[in-house]
């Protein structure tokens, strides 16, 4: 009896979204005393991000699961003091995964055979200086890090861009209205309603990589750019 209620709610809430949609629609056409222009725009601005995030992190291995935790903590600890050292604040340092599982060997026609534990520690660090993260990684793997996962490249303030291309999504909308307007000999009297969609996402980090603590190269990250949209869809009035 629940589950019918239930569904019978989540059913009359979705109508009667439905339904306030079509109102406001229905409430703008009639507010509307010329020719209806509906038009969508997208504003675009390009940053150089500033802040760079990957996941550093300790594989270790025991034959048994205390050893395994153990020891992933020891590595971590060291890993933790190299940050410290070089600079990354407490608040840019966040404990992200802690995981212990069995290692069984397989096989044919025999149950699992334990054959050991495996553990894993892993933080999620915010670079705030992007020019110094790629010594700082080479110092963890030197420490003891053996998987590294990132950089996820963001800007730590983006507000000011967004509202920037807040501005020229806008602008373009209001240019094109005028161009439609007059290519019908027509002209723009009012905007009737205006909503946004779109915003900021930061793009997805790179595939995980395992680290080995003998690498010499000098590991370095290029900032780019990155683009901020917003689009708007405008509601005008001709005549």
């Amino acid at each position: 009896m629940r589950k019918i209620l239930l569904t019978a709610l989540l059913l009359g809430t979705a109508t009667l979204t439905a339904a306030s949609a079509e109102a406001q629609q229905a409430a703008i056409t009639q507010a509307i005393a010329g020719t209806r222009l509906d038009i969508t725009a997208t504003g675009s601005v390009t940053r150089v991000p500033d802040i760079a995030v990957i996941s550093a992190g300790v594989v270790t291995r025991s034959a048994t699961a205390g050893g395994a935790i153990r020891d992933a903590a020891a590595r971590m600890a060291r890993v933790r003091s190299e940050l410290t050292r070089a600079g990354v604040a407490d608040r840019d340092i966040q404990t992200s995964n802690i995981s212990l599982n069995p290692d069984y060997v397989y096989e044919n026609n025999q149950p699992p055979k334990l054959n050991g534990y495996n553990a894993s520690n892993q933080l999620s660090v915010r670079f705030r200086n992007i020019a110094d993260a790629g010594k700082i990684i080479d110092a963890l793997v030197a420490v003891g890090a053996n998987q590294i996962n990132g950089p996820t490249l963001t800007l730590d303030h983006p507000e000011t861009a967004l509202d920037e291309a807040r501005t020229k999504a806008i602008a373009l909308g209001r240019a094109r209205a005028d161009l439609y307007a007059r290519s019908l000999g027509m002209r723009v009297v009012r905007v009737v309603a205006v909503s946004e969609s779109g915003g900021y996402s930061p793009p997805p980090p790179m595939p995980m990589m395992m680290a080995r603590a003998e690498s010499s190269a000098d590991s370095k990250i290029d900032s780019g750019e990155q683009k901020l949209d917003i689009s708007v869809a405008m509601t005008f009035e001709l005549q």
